[in-house]
């Protein structure tokens, strides 16, 4: 039987991450309202470039779980998702799970010192966007040697922020066995086509390469492992993105609710309004405390990191569809106009839900690991 081994006093926040997450709400409630993110997405690029810097330069944020020696603060994934956690409350464009998280744990896990050297402090000065290619779905990319050494050829579907990112991380097929590559996409050599996708706060694309450079990163026969270790630190940010989404929804019905009266009595007094709020309370605060276990797993290397993240993954979109659920219900006939920003969070929370492998798919992980695969009763 797999046993949880994780300490439970890394679980709660420390002073440094209070304060954290104090200022990020702070400064997110400024820079990133409701109406500023509608402009943000309806811009060719998706985010707005000066937020970006300022998350990056005025906080720090994208260095954070980056070491020292590459330009970081040398925190933990633990501070990191302070971080996802006040950005998914807003829904902040930026892409923060693509570059940092994804690509970033990419070539932390590599291992390859020369690639982290190259480009993990462009990543944490904001100047580099990134973002990994055949992890989320099945690659189609082979590598070959040409004369002038490694290119790519093929193409990536559903790339995250594909379109515009400055570095792509890509697994492929290379002659003796799959390997990771990085490249810096070239106009000629790599096409990136924008697809249509539900939620516009987190862009995707196509990406085509036509005899791409690439460098190798980390070593043969590696990328198994380092895609499977980036999905699931994928996972743990996914999941303190949701508990963000999901606290802000609570947070705008309460205020609603103890706000708008019908009949002669404040909506939220009423038992049947009460009971959903209650039942959406548990949710969340059972999402939370999924959420804080994967993130010390990943933040310690735990060893029980995959049960963690594929729990969190189902704590967490469950209590996003619930709460995004009630948020459009709770408020009546507002919560089913456009204007108003509820949409944009069931947008976000019904596309997340297969991002990295539906609830369905996190359960059967889950028997597996946990030895309970072919039991019954």
């Amino acid at each position: 039987m797999f046993q949880l081994v994780a300490d439970p006093a890394t679980l709660g926040e420390t002073e440094e991450q209070r304060q954290l997450r104090a200022v990020l709400r702070d400064f997110l409630a400024e820079a990133c309202g409701h109406e500023e993110v509608r402009r943000q997405i309806e811009s060719p690029r998706g985010h707005d470039r000066a937020l970006w810097d300022r998350l990056a330069v005025e906080i720090g944020v994208h260095g954070l779980a980056v070491p020292e020696e590459y330009g970081g603060a040398g925190y933990t994934f633990a501070e990191l998702a302070v971080a996802l956690e006040e950005t998914g409350r807003v829904l902040c464009p930026a892409p923060l799970l693509s570059t940092v998280v994804l690509a970033g744990h990419a070539l932390l896990t590599s291992g390859d010192s020369q690639a982290c050297a190259r480009w993990l402090p462009g990543i944490a000065g904001g100047a580099l966007t990134a973002t990994v290619a055949g992890f989320l779905q099945p690659a189609h990319v082979t590598a070959e040697r040409g004369p002038d050494g490694w290119v790519l050829r093929g193409e990536a579907d559903f790339v995250p922020d594909g379109e515009d990112a400055g570095l792509l991380l890509v697994a492929a097929r290379a002659p003796d066995g799959e390997r990771l590559f990085a490249c810096e996409p070239d106009g000629t050599t790599c096409e990136r086509t924008a697809r249509r996708v539900l939620d516009p706060t987190r862009r995707q694309a196509l990406v085509r390469l036509r005899g791409q450079p690439a460098q190798p990163v980390g070593e043969p026969g590696q990328a198994a492992d380092v895609v499977d270790a980036v999905l699931d630190a994928g996972r743990v940010a996914l999941a303190a993105e949701h508990v963000g989404g999901s606290a802000h929804a609570l947070d705008e019905l309460l205020a609603y609710l103890s706000q708008r009266t019908q009949f002669g009595r404040v909506i939220g007094s009423f038992q049947a309004v009460k009971h959903r709020l209650a039942d959406l309370l548990v949710e969340v605060e059972g999402a939370r405390s999924a959420s804080a276990y994967a993130t010390a797993c990943l933040a310690g290397a735990a060893p029980e990191l995959p049960v963690a993240a594929s729990a969190a993954a189902v704590a967490c979109t469950g209590a996003y569809r619930l709460a995004t659920t009630e948020y459009v219900q709770l408020h009546g006939g507002i919560g089913f106009t456009w204007e108003h920003p509820a949409h944009l969070y069931v947008r976000r929370a019904r596309a997340d839900e297969a991002l990295f492998g539906t609830a369905d798919d996190h359960r059967r992980r889950l028997a597996g690991l946990l030895g309970l695969t072919g039991r019954t009763g």
